[in-house]
């Protein structure tokens, strides 16, 4: 007891807002009144109000949808405990025999079933009792009214949605179509939305009265009036109800089970016991007859082999288990020797084939049952050795002193045209994808060149003043009499001829190594000043690729896009131009944004690898002193320094190296020629060279000099 204004008061009589609970049978205070002779003073009000019930919060897999109503996760529960089951949906219903009200289903695919029944008398007066009020307020629903409330209650016990309408304002017959165009409805949220064709709807003859499987509409809304009821169960295309959803931004509890799935042979049973609750708390009559509009579709068996589970899943899960298992799952299972043909029940969307009932013993009999077994590893054999050569050429590539990225493969023709490349350029003739992430790209590229290109663009706008970067990826070209790549279904693994086919109309693919060099190649500092990139040193990139690898790379003069003329080399392996280095065109460093006489590089790699030997080279290395010669020759314009420097290193025996280190045009050079200087090393590697052999191999250099016309200077 305390006092209480001015009173001694032993108690205080709460409200059901006051305790938190929903609005029951109360008072025009809102004061909570009990039923007589429920309770005796002194009796404990928390067991009374039902306040020591425990609320199990679950988190429901989108698979799971039969889990979305105490229905599903009771079973599961049974499942679980290994104790039996009472299906709340056992319950007899109406029968069929005569309609209760007349229905007509224009959409058969977006609506396979549709069930109504009548309930007359209904007085909209009486309240919702607390147990059924207290329930769904403890799902995180609203108590609203005693027939929103009823059938709110279905739809969390049973995980059948359905919808009441005032029959007294439903006009002519209930008819399920598609909505037309520029129709509009207003749901029971009082918002007017416009429908379009793709939309499905329940409609009388005055038009749509709701969005089907998603809101009811506001002119047949249930009112403080409504005494006679049309009870609504249908099973939907939860493809149709997810777009719908989706369109309108119109999420709620019954479109969250029907783009999951219900179960297609619950919808009578759904409204029956909608029915049986209105006439036991509502006090209405049911009118004889059902309407129930097609049938719900019919589920295939699966065969599983007896031993699956235990074979997949190491867990030993004999074949009685598997069908005692599937069984109490509400699968019907036929056992024919070593299969079992496995028809799901209608809730269970999930199981497809074998190995969704694999899942699913395992789930039953706990994952927790799984050995942690580790895989047993294949024999190692490691990277191929592709893998292995464009591993080497990642690591040269990053001694060169060059950041790799990784651009997109998606170019268009804009991007071509960005480097000049001309109409008949084989870069041009791109593999087009069907559906490409931008209309503006729609193409493979052919060149690593573009990708490059932006990212170096992308860093000097940023401010970059020294931007050296390479990129290892694949180019795409069409091969020439490719045939189209055929459409195979994903329903089964493709056989060997139809992956044969598949990869019969796939583009040629080679690995290329593109780099490109804006601004600085060295930096300014306190060693000394620096300088630009300029085309010999992307030359240089390829050659130590060519070192590494150990092939033969030679340089020779070219011109192609998007290179500067005169400042462009070609990459020749055994004959044959696998890339080119030099100086970009001005024209298209203007377009890119770059630095002047910025210089790039791209060279096909898979040609080199395949040169590649599966041994180096053996150096050789000698001990005996070495001779130096510096040996220069005038020679016509036209001839490459690689093929001077080529001809002295075949001279003699004994030339070691020879390494060009001028180049030379002006007087008193005449015109129309050039001066090259090479350092040549000779050196014997099991004697000391003299003078004779010396002189010997001198001439022999001077020989092999005027053999390409070259005057020694």
């Amino acid at each position: 007891s305390r006092k209480t204004y001015g009173h001694v008061s032993d108690g205080m009589i709460c409200s059901t807002k006051e305790l938190g609970l929903p609005d029951d049978e109360t008072t025009a205070d809102g004061i909570l009144v009990l039923a007589e002779g429920s309770a005796q003073p002194g009796d404990d009000a928390v067991a009374l109000l039902g306040l020591g019930d425990q609320t199990l919060d679950l988190e429901v897999n989108p698979d799971r949808a039969y889990a979305l109503s105490l229905r599903g996760v009771a079973r599961d529960a049974a499942l679980a405990f290994d104790v039996p089951f009472t299906d709340p949906a056992d319950r007899p219903v109406p029968a069929a025999d005569v309609p209760a009200y007349p229905v007509r289903v224009e959409d058969s695919e977006g609506c396979p079933v549709f069930t109504t029944l009548v309930v007359t008398g209904v007085d909209p007066t009486r309240p919702t009792p607390a147990w059924m009020a207290r329930r769904i307020t403890d799902a995180g629903m609203r108590s609203i009214s005693l027939a929103v409330d009823v059938s709110n209650y279905v739809m969390l016990e049973l995980g059948q949605p359905n919808h009441c309408y005032d029959r007294d304002t439903v006009r002519g017959d209930i008819v399920v179509r598609r909505a037309q165009a520029g129709e509009t409805l207003t749901t029971l949220d009082d918002v007017e939305r416009t429908l379009t064709p793709e939309d499905l709807v329940i409609a009388d003859d005055s038009g749509p009265i709701g969005l089907a499987g998603v809101m009811g509409g506001a002119s047949t809304e249930l009112s403080d009036t409504s005494t006679s009821v049309v009870v609504e169960a249908a099973y939907w295309d939860p493809v149709t109800i997810f777009r719908a959803v989706k369109r309108h931004r119109l999420p709620s509890e019954a479109a969250k089970r029907y783009e999951r799935g219900v179960d297609p042979e619950l919808t009578l049973v759904g409204a029956a016991r909608v029915a049986e609750l209105l006439v036991e708390l509502g006090g209405g009559t049911l009118e004889p007859g059902a309407t129930v509009v097609g049938e719900p579709p019919a589920r295939t068996a699966v065969t599983v082999p007896v031993d699956l589970p235990a074979r997949i899943s190491g867990v030993p899960i004999s074949a009685d288990d598997a069908q005692r298992t599937f069984e109490r799952n509400g699968c019907t299972v036929e056992r024919e020797g070593d299969v079992l043909h496995v028809t799901p029940p209608s809730w269970r969307f999930d199981l497809n084939d074998p190995y969704d009932f694999v899942e699913e013993a395992l789930r039953t009999a706990g994952y927790d049952q799984v050995p942690s077994v580790l895989p047993t590893p294949t024999g190692g054999r490691g990277l191929t050795r592709h893998q292995e050569l464009r591993r080497r050429v990642g690591h040269v590539l990053a001694g060169a002193g060059l950041v790799e990225v990784t651009t997109l493969p998606f170019v268009g023709e804009a991007d071509l045209d960005r480097l000049a490349l001309p109409a008949d350029d084989a870069r041009r003739r791109q593999v087009r994808l069907a559906n490409p992430l931008s209309a503006q790209e729609p193409g493979l590229t052919t060149t690593l060149l573009v990708g490059l290109l932006r990212s170096a663009a992308l860093n000097v706008g940023r401010g970059h003043e020294a931007v050296q970067i390479s990129e290892i990826g694949r180019v795409f070209h069409p091969r020439p009499g490719a045939p189209a790549a055929p459409i195979y279904g994903t329903d089964r693994r493709p056989t060997s001829d139809e992956i044969a086919a598949l990869d019969a109309a796939l583009p040629d693919q080679p690995f290329h190594a593109g780099w490109v060099l804006a601004g600085e190649r060295e930096r300014s500092g306190w060693a000394g000043p620096g300088r630009a990139a300029t085309w010999a040193d992307a030359v240089a990139v390829a050659r130590r690729l060519a070192d590494a690898l150990h092939v033969d790379l030679t340089v020779e003069q070219a011109q192609v896009a998007p290179f500067h003329q005169g400042r462009c080399a070609a990459l020749v392996l055994d004959g044959r131009v696998v890339g080119h280095a030099g100086e970009l065109h001005p024209s298209v460093l203007k377009e890119y944004g770059l630095p002047a006489r910025s210089v790039a590089g791209e060279v096909d790699l898979d040609a080199l690898l395949a040169a590649s030997p599966e041994v180096g080279p053996r150096p050789d290395f000698s001990t005996y002193p070495v001779a130096k010669e510096d040996l220069a020759f005038i020679v016509d314009a036209g001839v490459t320094a690689e093929a001077l420097r080529s001809a002295l290193a075949a001279a003699h025996e004994v030339v070691e190296s020879v390494r060009l280190f001028d180049v030379y045009t002006g007087a008193p050079v005449p015109e129309g020629q050039k001066s090259l200087a090479f350092a040549v090393r000779l050196r014997a590697p099991d004697r000391t060279l003299k003078d004779a052999e010396i002189a010997e191999a001198r001439a022999a250099l001077v020989t092999a000099g005027e053999s390409l016309g070259g005057v020694l200077r």
